[in-house]
């Protein structure tokens, strides 16, 4: 009878005795189902079957297990098809692949889509046992190590901050470590991956944590009120100051201001706020008595701030007085396996806020929200599990309640619509409107950013919105 075909040799460190860890079986043949079965269980294992794909996920999405006999002849998808997605959402899970060929193609490629090993039928029982253990055994040494780390991180508040990937744990270490000092932080990070819930994250674990975290997004201030927001005025000191009003340098004193949207800041304002953090002194628009303030600065960017400086648009003083130290938030595409979670975070959350049933998506909802490459990042994967609670009809979100970009038919649904009464022009007008439309959505209504993706000037883009009638919404937060 042929050995299994080891891709990884087992380490006799990782050995586990007989009878420890749930097994969940993927196979369409009952014979080898009722067979691994009997094996497995007699050994002491907890045993799961499915007989495809489909139901093989939902088990998956909906239990823990230890590992994964999964064979590479299915029913429409194959076992080599699931392994990349079963990988992504379960990147832990130690996979076994079972076939009744043994070509070494197949071998190269479970490898490289993450399998531990590789079962030819018929096998032999002592090989197939001994490869079982030694896979669950590495993965529960992993598992200790990774719970010490999430032990450690419980003494932080990270709240709201969802994620089990090793680059969001890395990050976190960072976080931690960055809290305590009163360095300036720069948080690079595309639009939508959490960056002031990072920035809160810094100051809620600082010593600064009982005191003020003030916000402002840059980018929303108009540029003539962006100098009198961050640093106040006198009365009479403009036209419409009737008061005296503090400034949020001011207001954040011995707190943390954090400065959204960084790259938009008008050069004149830059130089302003580059003497403030130098001195940690100011004055007031109108004043002539400087103001000395304690306050740690945390700002952010979606931008390039490198560029920004070659191009003569940001200060390079500036630029490295706030880059002491860099925070790169990863785009949500890179952290595939943080998605389930981050899903059913949203989906608990919005359950409960529409007086519902905790929901749930449905295997095949489970695998559009899984292959989608998300350029909207969190904001735009918590949009689409809001749309999906409230479309729901029963317990499991299904694919039609997802939006139309994750199903793929945002455009052929405007194509559908006007084909039988619209001319071309009104047709492409429509499908215009709503491509502008779905990117200021992404962009979180960031006209600027908008444009910088279409590759137009900001003035095109506005006559465009105003041409198509686009209804501008407000922005919200990272």
């Amino acid at each position: 009878m042929p050995e299994a075909l080891t891709i990884n040799p087992p380490d006799a460190g990782f050995m586990l005795p007989a009878g420890s860890g749930r097994i969940l079986i993927i196979d369409d043949e009952a014979a080898i189902r009722d067979s691994l079965e009997t094996l497995l269980t007699l050994e002491g294992f907890t045993v799961t079957m499915a007989e495809e794909g489909n139901s093989g996920l939902d088990l998956l999405a909906r239990e823990e297990f230890d590992l994964l006999l999964l064979d590479l002849s299915l029913p429409g998808e194959s076992g080599m098809d699931l392994l990349p997605r079963i990988k992504a959402s379960h990147p832990q899970l130690p996979v076994i692949m079972i076939t009744a060929y043994g070509a070494v193609a197949n071998v190269v490629e479970a490898i490289r889509l993450g399998a531990e090993n590789f079962v030819q039928k018929p096998w032999d029982n002592e090989k197939l046992l001994a490869d079982i253990r030694s896979a669950i055994g590495k993965r529960r040494a992993e598992q200790e190590v990774l719970q010490l780390r999430r032990t450690l991180k419980q003494r932080y508040q990270f709240t709201n901050i969802v994620g089990k990937s090793d680059v969001m744990l890395k990050l976190l270490d960072l976080v931690a470590q960055v809290a305590a000092s009163r360095s300036t932080v720069l948080i690079h990070g595309e639009s939508g991956t959490g960056k002031e819930l990072i920035a809160k994250a810094i100051h809620a674990n600082s010593p600064r944590k009982d005191k003020p975290f003030v916000p402002v997004n840059v980018g929303a201030v108009p540029a003539d009120l962006l100098e009198s927001t961050l640093f106040g005025h006198l009365k009479g000191a403009f036209t419409s100051a009737v008061a005296t009003k503090k400034g949020l340098f001011e207001a954040a004193n011995e707190g943390t201001l954090f400065l959204d949207e960084i790259g938009t800041m008008p050069l004149e304002t830059q130089a302003k706020v580059l003497r403030a953090l130098q001195e940690r002194k100011f004055m007031q628009l109108g004043g002539t008595q400087e103001i000395s303030v304690d306050v740690r600065i945390l700002a952010a960017t979606n931008v390039d701030l490198q560029q920004a400086v070659k191009e003569g648009r940001f200060r390079e003083d500036l630029f490295y007085r706030l880059n002491v130290i860099s925070v790169e938030l990863p785009p949500l595409r890179n952290r595939r396996e943080d998605i389930p979670l981050l899903a059913q975070h949203f989906l608990k959350r919005f359950s409960e806020e529409n007086g519902l049933p905790e929901r749930t998506l449905s295997p095949d909802a489970m695998r559009l929200v899984m292959d989608h490459s998300w350029p909207g990042n969190i904001r735009e994967l918590e949009n689409a599990m809001e749309r999906g609670v409230v479309l729901s009809t029963g317990p499991q979100i299904t694919p039609d309640q997802l939006p139309p970009q994750l199903t793929g038919n945002t455009y052929s649904a405007a194509l559908m619509e006007h084909a039988s009464s619209a001319s071309l022009a009104e047709i492409m007008e429509e499908i215009e409107r709503r491509i502008i439309g779905d990117r200021l959505e992404r962009c979180n209504w960031n006209q600027t950013e908008a444009a910088a993706f279409f590759k137009i000037p900001l003035s095109t883009l506005n006559q465009k919105i105003k041409r198509l009638n686009i209804e501008l919404k407000k922005r919200g937060k990272e």
